[in-house]
Formats: C-alpha cells, sequence, structure tokens
C-alpha cells in the first residue's frame, strides 16, 4: 500500500499546469527523505522534455538540440532538523539531464516561491526552456537570472505547509 504523502497534490497540480501548457512530464515521482527520526525531507521530481526527442535513440537526436536529455524539475521540503543541512523549508531547483539521467550540473534554484503556484512554476520552467534562465558557475549560487522571484505561491500554500510540518514531528518522533 502507498502511502499519500502531504505535497502529493501539490506536485500533481503542478504537473496538470505543465502539461495544460504542453510541457507533458514524462515522469514524475514524490517521496519521503530515506533518513527518517533523523534529518527528515520531502521532495519529488519532474522530468520534461522540451525537445521532443525522449523516445529517440540517442544517435537519432540531431547534434545541438537544446535539451536533448531533458530538464529536470525538483523540489524539496527540509525540516532543517541539524546544523549543516539545508534551512527549513521548501524549495524548487532545475538542471539539465545527460544521456545516462544524471545532471549536466548540480542542480540550481529556480527562482519561484517554495509553495509557488503551478502557473509560476509553468513560467519558469519556460524562462530555463528559453535560456532566459540558465545555470552558471560564475554567478552567485550558480543561477544567472536578475528578474527575481517569479509568480506567486499556490493558493493551498498554508494548508501544505501545515501538512508539512505535521509529518515533519511525525517522522521526528518515529
Amino acid at each position: 500500500m502507498t502511502t499519500a504523502l502531504p505535497h502529493d497534490a501539490y506536485i500533481k497540480a503542478v504537473t496538470d499546469a505543465l502539461s495544460l501548457d504542453r510541457l507533458t512530464p514524462t515522469e514524475y515521482w514524490t517521496s519521503d527523505g530515506e533518513t527518517k527520526g533523523q534529518y527528515c525531507h520531502l521532495n519529488a521530481v519532474i522530468t520534461l522534455d522540451p525537445s521532443g526527442t525522449y523516445e529517440l535513440d540517442d544517435e537519432d537526436v540531431p547534434t545541438g538540440t537544446p535539451w536533448r536529455h531533458g530538464l529536470l524539475l525538483s523540489w524539496e521540503w527540509h525540516t532543517g532538523a541539524e546544523e549543516g543541512w539545508p534551512e527549513k523549508g521548501p524549495f524548487w531547483e532545475f538542471a539539465e539531464l545527460k544521456a545516462d539521467g544524471s545532471c549536466q550540473y548540480a542542480p540550481v534554484t529556480l527562482p519561484v516561491h517554495g509553495y509557488a503556484s503551478p502557473a509560476a512554476v509553468v513560467e519558469a520552467a519556460r524562462k530555463v526552456i528559453n535560456r532566459e534562465i540558465k545555470a552558471s558557475p560564475f554567478t552567485v549560487g550558480g543561477l544567472d537570472w536578475d528578474g527575481g522571484i517569479i509568480g506567486d505561491s499556490w493558493g493551498h500554500a498554508d494548508e501544505l505547509d501545515a501538512a508539512c510540518e505535521a509529518w515533519g514531528v511525525d517522522e521526528r518522533n518515529s
């Protein structure tokens, strides 16, 4: 039996919004952290195929095709339970994928709210795909973008935050 996680409905709303904007995910999943009771986190991964080459063999993808192996969007929520771990709360990241499914570069923070509206995630993903937002090893934080935070928060952000907090308390006590 699969247990529902606090962020399942949120990630489903994001994937639905991406699909409506013709950025249908090739894959997505949600999970909870693997270090129960010590350092807990929730996460989700969404894989997009902006180039439309997902089902092609690698040798059939024309050289120079942008996003030839896909775009990874990830969302994480952390309890912030231990020093040195990420701060408490949610954040979005993105990375370009390589042929083997690993990331071309370390995931970079997507400039949206942690509980961004699905429309904001779609807008930010479009800006990444169009290279308006890009990863850069030469800028602070690895992000080449000066347009500020994109969009607003999800209409159910308060309920999601409360559910994530309750999950974190339960996990620390298990």
